[in-house]
């Protein structure tokens, strides 16, 4: 296996400081700061740790502390930190029409031996009404 050596700054240590000992981050954000901090070999790292050290004291895989490794290295710190942007697309089922025709059906009178609307009444009205051909009443405005 290829081996990447993590080399951070003094700012990028800070930074990565910061983001461990605050609770207001991911804790994979925080996991992958711990990590990097570990494995830093540059200048301003006072004892580096082996893998097997991180890995039991961090409670991670070696698998895991060597894809971060390889991410800093390949894609940079702010990929290590934030991750990849998503590129699921999600195909909407549900238009402004349809939008107004929900609204307008959860203002309206509740239906028989109900005491409100709820997601499945309305999506199953939805299609009753033929405003839409099928759609999930666990989320209603994305289709699948």
């Amino acid at each position: 296996m290829k081996k990447y050596k993590v080399t951070l700054t003094q700012e990028e240590r800070k930074e990565l400081d910061a983001l461990s000992s605050r609770g207001k981050h991911a804790a994979q954000t925080a996991l992958n700061s711990l990590i990097l901090l570990a494995c830093d070999e540059g200048k301003y790292q006072k004892e580096r740790s082996i893998n097997e050290t991180i890995a039991r004291v961090l409670n991670v895989s070696m698998k895991t502390i060597d894809r971060v490794k390889k991410r800093f290295v390949e894609e940079g710190i702010d990929m290590v930190l934030t991750g990849k942007p998503s590129t699921r697309v999600y195909k909407r089922k549900a238009d402004g029409d349809l939008e107004a025709h929900l609204i307008a059906m959860s203002c309206s009178e509740v239906p028989k031996d109900h005491k409100r609307w709820t997601l499945r009444l309305l999506a199953d009205k939805a299609v009753e009404l033929n405003y839409v051909e099928d759609i999930s009443y666990e989320r209603p405005f994305v289709g699948c």
